[in-house]
């Protein structure tokens, strides 16, 4: 984990070194809408397959305001896949997210800003452990959901890269479903006993802690675009050692004007989050999460 977090710092302070370029004044917005397809198809193949269609939507879209010394920056980033192996069965979920952050800054200095945040991220449909089973869901809308605010500083040395720091953020971890808030899923107390003949489950938890946020957009070639985002928490209230890590990556590969390559990754680390054994016994500590998805299909940019 430690050389996963000396990687990203590393790739932060290299990356921040381009021209800066002005955001102009007033409204401004882009966007973009994708569906990305991936299918196999056997018949008779003797060293045998399996027969799979598979399908991705993206939507992306970002607002920005900005006069004088005062800006706001707005972004909505969504997904959801599913993968069918049989249309007799229920499909397989391949990709889920919900993330919308609102910044507002105003200008300090000529790379600094004073920053007010506020981050919600959840997903859209109930997730499972397949390899258990696709009937006992473990996630669904707002099951998890984080929210967090803050109050920090911004600081932008170009058109590339930013990087927000708040050292006094609060975080609100929602888990809105009584099984799933029952056994303590995604770090939430299991039940509180307030008599000897009532339970009351806690679906949130709060935290109040430090939290960092280094974002870099930047067009390698003329049809390859990079995107990374870097989350870091640390917990004032409890072991605030233990960063929370949220690290996401896309890469994209446009064929033309509308048909392009995506290769996504999400690497996420939260002790908070419970991970049991085979025999359903609690695992000590966490589990570095990563998620990979390749897709190719096609993309229209919103303007």
């Amino acid at each position: 984990m430690k050389k996963v977090l000396l990687t990203a710092v590393a790739l932060i302070f290299a990356i921040a070194t381009f021209a800066q370029e002005e955001q102009p004044q007033g409204w401004s917005h882009k966007g973009n809408f994708g569906l990305n397809f991936g299918q196999s198809a056997y018949t008779n193949w003797a060293a045998g397959g399996q027969n799979t269609i598979s399908g991705q939507g993206i939507f992306n879209y970002e607002i920005h305001y900005l006069k004088g010394k005062f800006k706001w920056d707005n972004t909505l980033n969504t997904s959801l896949g599913y993968s069918y192996y049989s249309f007799k069965h229920k499909p397989i979920k391949t990709d889920d997210k919900i993330e919308f952050t609102s910044l507002a800054g105003l200008k300090a200095t000529e790379h600094l800003n004073y920053a007010a945040e506020l981050a919600f991220r959840s997903q859209f449909a109930k997730g499972f452990n397949y390899e258990v089973d696709s009937t006992h869901y473990i996630s669904k809308f707002l099951a998890p959901a984080y929210i967090s605010l803050g109050l920090g500083i911004e600081w932008v040395p170009n058109k590339y890269f930013s990087l927000y720091f708040s050292p006094v953020t609060g975080r609100i971890t929602i888990v809105n479903d009584d099984y799933l808030a029952s056994i303590g899923a995604f770090g939430v107390n299991s039940l509180d006993v307030n008599d000897t003949s009532s339970h009351v489950i806690n679906k949130i938890r709060y935290e109040l802690g430090a939290r960092a946020v280094a974002k870099f957009q930047y067009p390698i070639a003329n049809n390859i675009d990079f995107n990374s985002k870097l989350e870091l928490f640390s917990n004032y209230l409890n072991h605030p050692e233990r960063i929370d890590v949220d690290w996401q990556n896309m890469l994209v590969l446009k064929v033309n004007d509308w048909l392009n390559c995506n290769l996504a990754t999400h690497l996420i680390y939260d002790y908070d989050i419970p991970f049991y054994d085979a025999e359903g016994v609690k695992i000590e500590g966490s589990k570095v999460q990563f998620k990979e998805v390749l897709a190719i299909g096609f993309m229209i940019n919103l303007k």
